[in-house]
């Protein structure tokens, strides 16, 4: 069987997008390409015309992005949905009271990370510099804290 030279665009086509979708989160967009081109170079191989080639393109892409793409991203992509970023990512990290946090007089200062941080308590209690406190909440610039809590005897 003789080959022609569309086979090797496809399939130069199809290594390019597989790689790029390795190296950069693409969420399997460029692989469904990807596969859909090796799809239309193993049509081309046998000899198939453009148009039929197309056709084996499209559906394939179309079936892998609608079909698989949902499944593949449910199972395998989880994690990143579950990885907190930005103030999102403070939520229950420990800091340290650098500035007495008073409810009356609206003061507050937190250290977490190294930054400095305007605190304010959860529960309108006074808590004292050096008094470690848990985030539970980011309101803007703002830390909500509380008292971190003891080991109680455990």
């Amino acid at each position: 069987m003789m080959t022609n030279h569309i086979v090797y665009i496809w399939l130069a086509l199809a290594i390019i997008l597989i790689i790029v979708e390795i190296v950069t989160p693409g969420g399997f967009v460029l692989a469904c390409i990807g596969i859909s081109c090796i799809a239309s170079g193993a049509a081309s191989y046998l000899g198939f015309n453009v148009t039929i080639q197309i056709i084996t393109f499209s559906i394939t892409a179309l079936t892998l992005f609608f079909g698989i793409r949902p499944f593949f991203s449910k199972y395998f992509m989880q994690s990143a949905h579950r990885i907190k970023t930005n103030v999102e990512a403070l939520v229950g990290r420990t800091g340290l009271v650098s500035e007495r946090i008073d409810p009356a007089t609206n003061k507050g200062r937190v250290l977490l990370g190294g930054e400095d941080w305007k605190g304010l308590s959860e529960s309108d209690q006074v808590i004292d510099v050096g008094e470690k406190v848990i985030v539970v909440k980011v309101d803007g610039a703002k830390l909500i804290v509380q008292h971190f809590p003891t080991n109680g005897g455990d």
